[in-house]
């Protein structure tokens, strides 16, 4: 069955995500940061929406809900864990549940650190990770409510998914997050290379999201904290990985 999946640009550095079954031209959005440009691409594909993923509370992910149009028998799915404090959830799910999204067998991956009970969507069939703001592109959210200890774990789950895995995360940070990146493995080439990528990317006003696992593996460095140059560049030869981590976390924050 076929599928198409948008990358929708919302607010200042936002993104939705609107998946669609082509055959049944129902939709799904993950996150709602704002209304009017999902509302635009479901009028223009002639998409009916009837469903809304929610990743996590923050208001710059939940805020459009009520806003969104074209909607029929709309089921809202969130973390039972961040249910208080999301918008009325139709269906709660956890870790290792599995839903039909669209027809889409859907994974349910825990990804607290950014904030608790944040979840990932992951749909196998698709190649696709909803990740939102954890782990992002060559980066990972900011801890507002985890520790450093369960982000790494978090994001050591999404590791382990396939490498062909599109990881569609939350906001636009690419080009910071490369520029910060380059401090802490400097003389990486294949980073060398995606930060050239993105400056063309964002000189011709195309997102740098999705990104798949494997450039991710690669070059971000969140995913790579048990590289030795690492740990050494940052005067932790001896360091375990999580340590290494949370160092790199740390700097991230004062960048």
């Amino acid at each position: 069955m076929p599928y198409e999946i948008v990358t929708v640009p919302c607010l200042q550095d936002n993104y939705a995500f609107v998946i669609a079954n082509l055959e049944t031209l129902e939709a799904a959005v993950v996150d709602v940061p704002e209304a009017d440009p999902i509302n635009e691409i479901l009028a223009k594909r002639g998409w009916t929406l009837t469903t809304v993923l929610l990743t996590h509370h923050h208001d710059d992910h939940v805020q459009g809900l009520e806003a969104l149009t074209g909607r029929v028998d709309l089921r809202v799915i969130g973390a039972s864990a961040d249910a208080h404090r999301l918008p009325p959830l139709d269906v709660s799910v956890a870790e290792a549940d599995t839903i039909d999204v669209l027809g889409i067998p859907t994974h349910i991956i825990d990804v607290s650190g950014h904030t608790m009970g944040h979840i990932t969507f992951h749909m196998p069939s698709q190649d696709a990770a909803f990740t939102a703001d954890s782990l992002m592109a060559l980066g990972c959210g900011r801890l507002f409510e985890g520790s450093p200890a369960l982000m790494f774990e978090s994001l050591t789950k999404l590791n382990a998914l396939p490498d062909e895995t599109m990881i569609y995360s939350g906001h636009e940070y690419t080009a910071t997050n490369a520029r910060f990146a380059l401090t802490i493995e400097p003389e990486n080439a294949a980073l060398i290379s995606r930060r050239e990528a993105i400056k063309l990317a964002r000189a011709a006003g195309s997102p740098t999201v999705p990104s798949s696992l494997k450039r991710e593996r690669a070059t971000n460095p969140f995913l790579r904290a048990h590289v030795r140059q690492i740990a050494e560049h940052l005067g932790m030869p001896n360091a375990a990985p999580v340590d290494v981590f949370t160092e790199i976390r740390k700097r991230r924050d004062k960048f």
